[in-house]
Parts: structure tokens; sequence; C-alpha cells
């Protein structure tokens, strides 16, 4: 019961060898457009993004001014969820708020 046999051992430990690569990041972004308020964009931001009052004050000022905010980067399926939840939110609220994402 139990022999030991190196050539086992060696063949098990040289699987574990492989590399494992880290998934894509993608940035998800808001579009600035010209009905969406300020306040809905903050909200959207504190509320699907977790960002604090200030950092989401920041973001949405990027989007209105610049026409464009980063909210967070993350893994495909993260990120895909995050837009379809904006594109939700803003859509029940009568907001033509696009959310869109894009491979780092």
């Amino acid at each position: 019961m139990g022999q030991y046999d190196s050539e086992i051992e060696e063949s098990v430990g040289s699987q574990t060898d492989i590399d494992v690569e880290e998934p894509p990041m993608y940035k998800v972004m808001l579009l600035n457009d010209d009905y969406t308020t300020m306040e809905f964009v903050v909200e959207v931001l504190v509320y699907v993004f977790q960002k604090s009052s200030d950092e989401a004050m920041r973001i949405m000022l990027n989007v209105h001014r610049i026409g464009i905010g980063i909210c967070g980067v993350y893994p495909y399926e993260v990120a895909e969820t995050k837009v379809d939840t904006v594109d939700t939110l803003a859509r029940e609220n009568g907001f033509p708020l696009k959310c869109i994402m894009e491979r780092e």
C-alpha cells in the first residue's frame, strides 16, 4: 500500500507549472448627452459603481466637460453587467445616458 513512485510525482509536478493568464480587463465609461441630469449621473456612479460622493462628482464633471468619464476597470462579465445595469436604470428613469465598455 502506498509505494512511492518518483515518475508519478514528476508528471504531476510538471502539470502545475502551467502559466495562468489574468483575464482581460475592460474600462466602463459614461458618455455625455444633452438630457441626462448631472444628479442622475452622480446617483448612478454611487449606486452602480460604489463611488464616494466626491469621486462620483469628479467623474460626472469629466463626463460633462470632456464628454466621457471612466467609472472603473473590471473583468468582462462584471463590466458587461454594470453596462446593462446603467442602461436599464437610465431607461427606467427616462434618460438617454450611454454606458460603454472597452478592452484595456
